[in-house]
């Protein structure tokens, strides 16, 4: 009971923490004052317990099995949620009324719950959606379901029409069905092949020949000519025949294809075939159940991408007609944006670069977190608008089409220099309006803007804070979002009016706070999590005086029971740029500022690069948050800094390390070093370093780079050769090796490996299809070929990036733990 009434009190002083100093209005929002974040009282919640590493890296059910995928039943009444079923990977479903105990959902009643992510008809009065790749439909009202396909098709992209019909996706075909009737009808369908033809012209002097003296082969070609004519104007003047299908062209890939709601038009992006890897890229898996070394198939390395264009269509479902969009009505399709960098590496070459204008290769926007894609449409289906960014990541449009002079309208141009962002890019258009919504970090921060079609663009939100995960209103007054608006760490909910730009707080939690707006939008599902306890469900009316109620608890008694260390957030001064460095700082217990002998002490260096981990909600890095506690009870400080290129800092935060990835963090990392050893009793002289994936890749920069700031360091499935990783993280950062090889051999560890004098364990999973192996074996070749000595390699045959097996954590962190306790104490 102690342990749950300390958990309790600590959540309770960290929203107040945060509310103290949360603004409430849209200029206020600019006046965040960076602090020092408690997450929780610096106390424990129950001693007498002994925490191993073993209890650490087990199966993590003894943690929590916290509610997932979590959403709203669409009376209002209750919520859904997944639950992984303990000692298995498996997930059950629960219902959760608000007002009485959760319930597991029978395997033969999913199909009447797997709602989200459905789509409503104009009306609001249906919603479809698919459940194991077949159509349903139910009322909301009375919430009786219709199954509309049973087969082993997979159905996708539900839309209601204009109509009231329901569209839907087949493979490359697309269909309507009265949802009352059940009829079915085929709009369209695409085609990768060039359009049929009776006959083709003779290819050479041969054919011509033959043609002309074989009067059978004269014959046949007539009787072809014929049947195919036949056909073409039954297909014109018969209605009963599903439409001609799209030729697309021989051999083309179809990237993406979106309907007009109003159901007479459709929005392709087209490419030339391509390839996510070639046949040298492989894996050996040297643990199989047949006992064979399997050579599996992985993708292939940025130093072998090619530039890809995406060719945009509209086609014409009542006519037929086809229309190539082109992009030259696009500010900046043509400029040479890399002229600078081209003219460096040119110059390193001895040669001279001379710029010119030229088309840039331009796609559709592929947005990490995206789920609606790159076309919108206004609810009528008048009006459509693409997101698009250049092959060079420094450029994205969005731009609206003009049908009837069949061109692009460029509505906001993004430039960056460094890199256009690939999250933070939601658009569309607010209901029953040819009002465009965005984010954009024109400003530097991912905030809101809108803007008529043929009007001006307007800002919503504003500060030093970004938005996260909007929502737009039914009727289109609102847009909801999560934002580190109170405190970089500290997410909370909020809304904007559309026309007034009136910024609301809506949650005062404290943590991270997630959310689901009710179909009704007078509730919030939160999924909350403070730095002591994982995401739990709660739910909290509109009405500015509502409490938060608490629907889950799935955190256990055996995780509850043990002295979690809560870290405080800590705004590190940097020596380099004028925005502090977020960390967060773990102390033990009886820690003692004026103790005569220092304490020892390690940096945790998180990866990912684009991801935030000093903040004040549960870590992703939940074992390694544990791993902390545990450090602390052998007496050293822990310190895990959110450094340049992490997420939730702006726009500037994060491209920092354009063309010079390992630079600017490692010089994060000396400033943290030398603030520890200015303000917290540490001996800078026994300080190590770890780190998992981007965090192993800067543990080799920093041992490599800067010797002696660390006297250990534990690089786990690290990155040694950006060259080696894949195109669509890489060449925003450092381009392309073609033309940026300055950047590469700036930024990858295998270049600087002569530089080793401190000690070094490299952890590395064979079967890591996300960060090869190869890295490591490179780079300890590199390492005795320099004939260094103090390093050691651990490898872990069946594991990939993530690792699966609680023996591999364990093993992993014991080494890890043995390396600072002989190098550090």
């Amino acid at each position: 009971m102690k342990t749950k009434v300390a958990i309790a009190i600590a959540a309770a002083l960290l929203s107040a923490a945060c509310a103290t100093t949360t603004p409430t209005s849209s200029t206020a929002a600019t006046q965040v004052t960076p602090a020092v974040l408690a997450t929780a009282p610096n106390s424990q919640a129950q001693v007498g317990q002994e925490l191993t590493l073993k209890q650490i890296m087990a199966d993590q059910d003894w943690v929590a099995r916290s509610p997932e995928s979590a959403y709203w039943m669409l009376d209002g009444s209750g919520v859904l949620y997944q639950q992984k079923r303990a000692g298995s990977q498996l997930r059950d479903w629960f219902h959760q009324p608000l007002t009485k105990a959760a319930h597991q959902v029978p395997l033969e009643r999913l199909h009447n719950y797997a709602y989200n992510g459905g789509v409503y008809n104009q009306d609001r009065s249906l919603i479809a959606y698919t459940f194991e790749g077949n159509i349903f439909v139910k009322q909301v009202v009375n919430g009786e379901t219709s199954q509309l396909t049973r087969d082993e098709a997979r159905q996708s992209q539900l839309q209601f029409l204009t109509d009231g019909r329901l569209a839907y996706r087949q493979g490359n075909d697309f269909f309507v069905v009265d949802v009352n009737t059940g009829k079915t009808e085929q709009i369209a369908s695409l085609v990768s092949q060039d359009k049929p033809q009776a006959n083709q012209a003779p290819k050479d002097f041969i054919a011509r020949e033959q043609q002309q003296l074989i009067e059978f082969v004269q014959v046949e070609r007539q009787q072809r000519a014929e049947r195919f004519a036949q056909q073409q104007e039954l297909q014109q003047k018969n209605p009963s025949l599903a439409p001609e299908s799209f030729y697309l062209g021989k051999g083309k890939q179809l990237v993406a294809a979106s309907l007009s709601p109003a159901g007479d038009k459709m929005i392709v992006a087209i490419s030339d075939p391509q390839q996510w890897r070639a046949d040298g890229d492989i894996m050996p898996n040297y643990v199989t159940e047949d006992g064979r070394v399997a050579a599996e198939s992985v993708r292939a390395r940025v130093a072998d991408a090619k530039p890809v264009e995406h060719q945009l269509l509209v086609l014409d479902l009542t006519s037929g007609e086809k229309t190539q969009l082109t992009y030259n009505s696009l500010p900046g399709w043509n400029e040479d944006v890399l002229a600078a960098v081209r003219k460096e590496n040119y110059a390193a070459e001895g040669k001279t670069y001379t710029s010119k204008e030229q088309p840039r290769p331009i796609t559709l926007m592929q947005d990490w977190g995206w789920q609606a894609g790159a076309v919108r449409w206004t609810h009528d289906g008048q009006h459509a608008a693409v997101m698009l960014e250049a092959w060079d990541n420094k450029d994205r449009w969005i731009a609206s089409i003009d049908f009837a002079g069949k061109k692009l309208v460029n509505q906001e141009r993004l430039h960056d220099e460094a890199w256009i962002n690939y999250t933070h890019n939601e658009f569309g258009f607010l209901p029953n309006s040819d009002t465009l919504w965005f984010q954009s970090e024109a400003d530097g921060y991912a905030h809101l803007y809108v803007k008529p079609l043929t009007g001006k663009i307007k800002q919503l939100t504003q500060g030093s804070f970004v938005t996260e995960d909007p929502t737009v209103s039914h009727t289109g007054d609102y847009i909801y979002f999560s934002a580190n608006q109170p405190h970089p760490g500290n997410y909370e909910v909020f809304r904007v009016n559309t026309a007034t730009a009136e910024l609301e707080q809506l949650t005062r939690l404290g943590g991270i706070n997630n959310y689901e707006l009710s179909p009704q939008e007078d509730k919030l599902l939160i999924k909350h999590s403070s730095a002591l306890q994982p995401e739990e469900l709660y739910v909290q009316t509109l009405d500015d005086a509502a409490q938060p109620k608490r629907l889950t608890t799935t955190v256990t008694e055996s995780f509850m029971a043990f002295d979690w260390v809560a870290p405080e957030i800590v705004p590190i001064p940097s020596s380099h740029v004028d925005h502090p460095i977020y960390t967060r700082v773990y102390y033990p217990k009886n820690y003692d500022a004026n103790r005569a002998e220092k304490y020892p002490a390690v940096v945790f260096i998180h990866g990912a690069g684009y991801l935030q981990n000093a903040h004040a909600g549960w870590s992703g890095y939940q074992r390694e948050f544990m791993f902390h506690t545990f450090l602390t009870q052998q007496g050293y400080v822990v310190l895990d800094l959110d450094y340049r290129g992490s997420k939730g800092y702006g726009r500037d935060w994060r491209t920092a390390i354009y063309r010079q990835m390992g630079t600017p963090e490692v010089e994060d990392l000396v400033d943290v070093v030398n603030w520890a050893g200015a303000n917290t009793n540490v001996d800078v002289e026994r300080m190590g370093t770890y780190g998992g994936s981007y965090g192993g890749f800067l543990t080799f920069m920093a041992l490599f780079k800067e010797p002696g700031l660390f006297k250990a360091g534990s690089a786990l499935r690290p990155v040694s050769d950006w060259a080696h990783y894949n195109t669509g993280y890489t060449s925003n950062i450092l381009n392309l090796p073609d033309d940026d090889p300055i950047a590469y051999r700036r930024s990858s560890p295998l270049y600087f490996t002569e530089g080793l004098q401190d000690a070094l364990l490299i952890n590395s999973p064979m079967v890591d299809d996300n960060v090869f192996f190869q890295d490591s074996v490179r780079v300890v070749q590199r390492l005795i070929e320099h004939e260094k000595e103090n390093f050691e390699t651990a490898i872990f045959p069946v594991e990939p990036h993530g690792f699966r097996q609680p023996s591999s954590w364990l093993d992993e962190y014991r080494r890890i733990f043995k390396l600072f306790e002989d190098n550090l104490k």
